[in-house]
């Protein structure tokens, strides 16, 4: 007990003081943080001299003002509105990472997801109120053994190659980068969500339970896992499209790798930034997939039922490039993928953020395919190509960086009759490097008419977020 007051005394004291080592020899307990005033640090403890065993802490919260256009014929805690002021909770995360020997490490992620005034809530239903009390659960929680470990246990020195076996509730992803996304650098102010491609459906927020291995092979970075997908039910209609059903129980396999031409990247956890401010050189290539047989079932006469296996492809690249004056800090972010998705006949998925609308009963005006709210088509069988550009002003402040973006989806869904655009345009504003993010963002999506399937008008949504990342 004694020594757990005397740890958790000396993190708060690093934290309050921002010193950049505390020692206490009797224990060789060690908390360090950067050298770089400006960064904030991490919140770790070692558990030896040597600092190859530890204990790391990370808290990471998101959020949400927005002003959202809604879809037609919308009601919200029943009444008409088409236009909706709101907050929430988008992301609010604690993860504990521990390397207890320097082969064997623990991975946990815990927290709430898209909680707003009427939506996202657990028990708060009723008279008690709508949307309170998120459910709050594991969204990784894994072991890993390094294999060939990063620096040799010996010399300490680093390996040309290395390989990592984990297993359990991960998020070792294939597909693309953006499938593997990090949530806390982003370079919007959210990820296209299209990027998880079984998201809520055959996953758990992105994450499924099994077995994956990962590491360097010199510049190539990989990752494989074989995983047993959450159980899918849904019945299909008699002449509809294919939904996610998946209760014959097949495995689902996935893997991503991509080449790195210039500064190489680290990958401790299974989350790839899409924004470093652009402070150093990077080019990467990459591709993936993710397949799982019979995983969706259609129903093209009545009580004719026919499996569809599901197979996801993906092609990337990722580039970081500092410009100009090493001074100025200034930096162009660049970002493209394209995916090719196959779920079966005519699979759509519709959906959106927080969505705080449902439908209007009484509304006697068009309608969206969407439905209700900020809903928009997400994905389906079809294609999908998306790009993003972020570029970090020249150097103004020693603790502000700002960096306008924009991003771009065009969806290709077999399902509809047009091609639809869909479009951001924002600034982050970042205090004290990526610790804490201001984002200020419109985006712009298309509405879809239910019998022609062609597009028939646009809405729009203003974001302000505000992050804090520990």
């Amino acid at each position: 007990m004694k020594k757990l007051l005397l740890i958790f005394s000396v993190t708060a004291m690093q934290c309050v003081y921002g010193q950049d080592s505390i020692s206490i020899k009797k224990d060789t307990v060690k908390v360090s943080s950067e050298k770089n005033p400006l960064d904030i640090g991490e919140l770790r403890i070692n558990l030896n001299d040597k600092g190859d065993k530890w204990l790391k802490f990370g808290i990471s919260s998101q959020i949400w003002l927005r002003s959202i256009d809604n879809n037609p014929g919308t009601a919200v805690n029943g009444v008409p509105q088409n236009q909706t002021y709101d907050a929430g909770i988008r992301r609010m995360r604690l993860i504990i990472q521990s390397q207890v020997t320097p082969f064997y490490s623990v991975f946990l992620q815990m927290g709430i997801n898209n909680q707003s005034f009427n939506s996202g809530g657990g028990t708060g239903t009723g008279n008690n109120g709508a949307g309170k009390k998120s459910p709050f659960f594991f969204h990784d929680a894994y072991n890993e053994l390094a294999i060939i470990p990063r620096n040799d246990f010996q010399t300490g020195k680093p390996n040309k190659n290395n390989l990592y076996l984990g297993a359990g509730l991960h998020s070792w992803n294939g597909v693309s980068r953006l499938t593997n996304a990090s949530t806390t650098k982003m370079l919007a102010g959210d990820i296209p969500v299209f990027n998880f491609p079984t998201i809520e459906m055959a996953d758990q927020f992105a994450r499924q339970l099994g077995i994956f291995v990962h590491g360097e092979l010199d510049r190539i970075n990989y990752r494989f896992s074989v995983n047993k997908p959450f159980a899918t039910s849904l019945k299909p209609a008699v002449g509809g499209p294919a939904v996610d059903n998946n209760q014959s129980g097949k495995l689902s396999y996935s893997g991503y790798a991509f080449y790195q031409f210039f500064n190489k990247e680290t990958t401790v956890t299974s989350f790839l930034p899409g924004n470093n401010l652009a402070a150093k050189k990077v080019l990467n290539l990459g591709a993936g997939f993710y397949t799982n047989k019979d995983a969706t079932q259609s129903q093209p006469t009545e009580n004719n039922f026919e499996s569809h296996d599901v197979s996801i492809f993906g092609a990337d690249v990722y580039t970081e490039l500092p410009l100009g004056n090493k001074n100025k800090e200034m930096g162009l972010t660049l970002y493209s993928v394209f995916y090719r998705y196959n779920y079966g006949p005519d699979y759509l998925r519709i959906s959106g953020l927080l969505n705080p609308g449902t439908s209007d009963p009484l509304f006697t005006g068009q309608r969206a395919l969407e439905g209700a709210g900020n809903n928009r088509v997400l994905m389906g069988t079809g294609n999908i190509w998306f790009s993003q550009m972020g570029f970090v002003l020249p150097k103004f402040s020693k603790i502000l960086k700002v960096q306008p973006f924009f991003n771009y989806a065009l969806k290709d869904m077999k399902a509809l009759n047009q091609n639809g655009s869909y479009y951001d345009i924002g600034a982050n504003l970042y205090l004290y490097g990526q610790n804490a993010r201001i984002v200020a963002q419109y985006s712009s999506r298309p509405l879809y008419d239910t019998a022609s399937q062609k597009v028939f008008d646009r809405k729009g949504e203003f974001l302000l977020s505000f992050q804090i990342v520990l």
